[in-house]
């Protein structure tokens, strides 16, 4: 059988989509496996051994009000070759336009998705062949911040999976599979020198949404406590386009005692993986640092913990609910923007509440 999984991005949505492919992988061993992904985010896909072929593609231009015309003519002429691989089924995890036309132009006879309500356009369920109802919404959804009616994205993906391709999937325990080399954790291993080898927190101030931003200066002041009070040195880890606000993280620790570093994707997820506990909001590496099975404080505002955040119950979430105008907004530009304004004290309390869980565990394994 030839598969075709189709999740072009972000770096969230991928990670997130990773569980799916080790349960087709699983269920079927002998599938040639294909994953159709945007070059910005193929990174964390590249070398996967689960993976027979990668397929990257620019989509930036797919956006603000093309009809359906253009967006097949766009990614037919950057997938002239997809019909080689003669597909047997198409599984669009995007819920898309362009992501149900790249299923569209694969060739494949059965082309499998959410159901309208699990789309993120519901109109491209016209591309479609077949659909699965997984029983969670788009992400844009109203239900209340404790996930009531709600699915985790993961399970969702999942429900997918195992609807369109009659498979067994796992309720628990989800597998992550990222290939990483010896010069990913070098780049990790550097780092941690930098910061002197001991024990150490990842502290995560960027992501994609300024809404979804908690403040760089408030993560300076937990650095100076981690220090203080744990002994623990931060290491500040952002991405190339984030340096301004590692900068004011650091200008807002007085003690200034922290590592401000800009790991590669793997190079983080090696970095992580050794972290005493980590802190960000919802973005990419977040969903990176769960999957690596790191202690995890999330900080979330206007998206969903119950649908983006951790699967690990022991993983802790910070957001504020004490306000009259928070529900799963999923809003990019706020006039008010205080579901971010958790203060210091109360993350504090959560980082030492998660390692505390953490170093139990641990104990109690030996």
């Amino acid at each position: 059988m030839r598969v075709l999984i189709v999740k072009l991005g972000s770096i969230g949505d991928i990670i997130h989509t990773l569980p799916s492919l080790a349960a087709i992988r699983k269920a079927l061993p002998d599938a040639e496996i294909s994953w159709v992904a945007e070059e910005r985010s193929a990174e964390i896909l590249r070398g996967n051994p689960l993976i027979d072929n990668l397929i990257e593609v620019d989509t930036q231009a797919l956006r603000g009000g093309m009809v359906i015309e253009e967006i097949l003519l766009n990614v037919s002429s950057q997938l002239k070759g997809l019909r080689r691989f003669k597909f047997d089924v198409a599984v669009d995890f995007q819920g898309l336009w362009k992501s149900a036309a790249i299923a569209k132009l694969s060739g494949a006879k059965r082309r499998w998705g959410f159901s309208r309500e699990g789309l993120r356009e519901p109109a491209s369920r016209i591309l479609l062949t077949d659909m699965v109802e997984t029983g969670g919404g788009s992400g844009s959804s109203s239900s209340s911040s404790g996930g009531e009616g709600g699915i985790h994205v993961i399970r969702k993906n999942l429900a997918l999976a195992a609807g369109a391709l009659n498979i067994q999937v796992p309720a628990d325990n989800f597998e992550f599979p990222i290939a990483i080399t010896d010069e990913h954790r070098a780049e990790a291993d550097a780092i941690i020198a930098m910061a002197g080898g001991g024990d150490f927190a990842v502290l995560n101030p960027g992501g994609g949404w300024v809404t979804k931003l908690w403040h760089a200066e408030k993560f300076g002041q937990l650095a100076d406590k981690l220090w203080e009070e744990r002994g623990l040195i931060s290491i500040v880890a952002t991405g190339p386009k984030e340096s301004d606000l590692a900068d004011k993280v650091a200008a807002n620790s007085r003690i200034g005692n922290l590592v401000l570093a800009q790991p590669g994707l793997k190079g983080f997820y090696e970095l992580v993986k050794r972290a005493k506990v980590y802190v960000g909001g919802d973005t990419g590496p977040t969903h990176i640092a769960i999957a690596v099975g790191a202690p995890v404080v999330g900080l979330f505002g206007p998206t969903e913990w119950w649908r983006n955040g951790s699967p690990n119950p022991d993983d802790i979430c910070v957001e504020r609910i004490d306000i009259d105008c928070r529900v799963d907004c999923h809003r990019r530009t706020c006039s008010k923007w205080i579901c971010m304004d958790s203060d210091v004290e109360t993350v504090y309390a959560a980082v030492i509440d998660r390692v505390g869980k953490a170093e139990a565990r641990s104990e109690f394994q030996l």
